[in-house]
């Protein structure tokens, strides 16, 4: 990538991330060669290839102001910069210098590689980046243990990570597969769709494409603009084959989408309105699903607000993702594997016209890069005024017999599936008998179901 457009992405982000860092004139040998080997293990950690340390760049407004600094002079006590730094530096770590003139002002920016095999240290001492401050990684041993995970046996994915289920089905992957006019052969199908980490456990793609993926996909509708307004609906689909939960979800887009009477500059018929464009909804919700990060075991978030919809994948841009690329279609996928599936499956398509359809019918605002997460905002086109009851626009009424307590428990029935009723108890901070009698209430009201036995089975939730 050219040296200004390097610039000019690190310069979008609101904030410095964990692999790059800004300043305007900085001078201090000895903690440049600290912030090198926090910079640098911090890349490994994010899955970068790279990190950069820029100077010329104001590191609170992110302003290109111009900078003094000279990477050619010597260190304090005659030795050149650079051999200074790569003799003080572990040995696995490259360190390139280059400058540009960007807005007509000076920008230095230290390309510095990722670690590889073993984290890089100065001077004996190893440091990692939390958030944008320097910290020695011994302070830090569980990002220490996942760095030197990482640097072992590679960034985790849902290919090489393995399931915690290993109990696993595949009768609707097959049944999915068939529709499509393809067959899947018994012997070989584990292996062909990646199924299996390399010493033949069920990986998570696995579990995500098995009968029984113990990820929903869930649909939160609230009465106002925010969270904090009253919610009206959980709506989930699944447990099931991803594939199946990801066909419901579409459909439920179609019941969202509300056809709208408008009756303005009505001469002869009316025309109908409806609340979103449905093609741009369809290629968020499959993005979310195909490009969230489910090795961390968390599913991608759907919410549904007065005036918009908001579709929440996991994780962030793969590292040789740029924006204007990501912008333009140029799709690198998250989950290789998944995609390769999805595209076999003509769920998705090559051309990458998923961000630009969004992006065609809202513009670049739909989309937002939050920490650790990529969210895109339908708006809704409403003809009318919504009123107070706008839950109710689409069939979902608050069930008063739903209380808080039978609320938390479905709650924490969502987040572990396997949960006791002693552990219940003490999450919720009431009885067991309490929680035996809500739990009674809502399988006889069709809110759960228990699959298996007591002491081996799972909580499914239904509604």
């Amino acid at each position: 990538m050219q040296l200004k457009s390097i610039v000019t992405e690190l310069c979008s982000y609101q904030f410095e991330k964990e692999w790059f860092e800004f300043k305007e004139n900085y001078e201090n040998d000895n903690e440049l060669g600290e912030y090198i080997s926090a910079l640098a293990n911090s890349a490994a950690y994010c899955a970068r290839n790279k990190a950069y340390f820029v100077w010329g760049i104001n590191d609170k407004t992110h302003e290109i102001v111009g900078t003094t600094f000279n990477y050619d002079r010597n260190a304090s006590h005659g030795e050149p910069l650079k051999h200074y730094l790569e003799r003080q530096l572990s040995n696995n770590v490259k360190l390139d210098f280059d400058e540009l003139a960007y807005d007509d002002k000076r920008v230095v920016i230290l390309t510095i590689s990722a670690a590889k095999s073993i984290p890089v240290d100065w001077n004996g001492q190893r440091f990692i980046r939390v958030g944008s401050s320097k910290e020695k990684l011994s302070k830090y041993p569980e990002r220490e243990i996942f760095l030197f995970q990482v640097l072992r046996e590679g960034f985790p994915t849902i290919e090489n990570t393995p399931s915690k289920y290993q109990d696993l089905s595949f009768h609707k992957l097959f049944g999915y597969y068939g529709s499509r006019g393809i067959i899947l052969k018994e012997e070989t199908f584990k292996k062909n769709l990646g199924l299996l980490t390399e010493d033949g456990r069920y990986n998570i793609q696995a579990q995500l494409l098995s009968d029984n993926s113990q990820l929903p996909l869930r649909v939160s509708i609230f009465d106002g603009k925010t969270k904090a307004s009253n919610l009206f609906s959980v709506r989930e689909f699944g447990f099931d084959c991803i594939l199946y939960s990801l066909d419901e979800l579409l459909r439920y887009g179609d019941v969202l989408n509300i056809l709208q009477a408008d009756e303005r500059n009505r001469i002869v018929e009316r025309k109908e309105v409806s609340l979103f464009e449905s093609k741009a909804f369809n290629e968020a919700i499959i993005n979310a699903v195909l490009h969230n990060k489910w090795v961390d075991g968390n599913e991608p978030m759907i919410s549904v607000f007065s005036d918009r919809i908001e579709i929440l994948s996991r994780g962030t841009l793969p590292p040789t993702q740029t924006l204007e690329g990501f912008y333009l279609g140029e799709s690198i996928p998250v989950n290789d594997k998944l995609s390769d599936i999805f595209l076999q499956l003509h769920i998705s398509e090559k051309s990458g016209r998923g961000i630009p359809k969004i992006i065609d019918t809202y513009g670049k605002e739909a989309i937002e890069f939050r920490e650790n997460a990529i969210v895109v905002k339908i708006p809704f086109n409403w003809i009318n005024v919504v009123g107070n009851n706008f839950g109710n626009k689409f069939g979902n009424i608050k069930d008063k017999g739903l209380t808080n307590n039978r609320q938390l428990i479905l709650q924490e029935i969502r987040n572990n599936p396997n949960i006791t009723t002693v552990q219940l108890s003490k999450a919720i901070n009431i009885s067991e008998t309490a929680i035996d009698n809500n739990l009674k209430y809502l399988k006889e009201n069709g809110y759960l179901k228990r699959n298996g036995s007591n002491k081996t089975g799972y909580w499914e939730i239904i509604n």
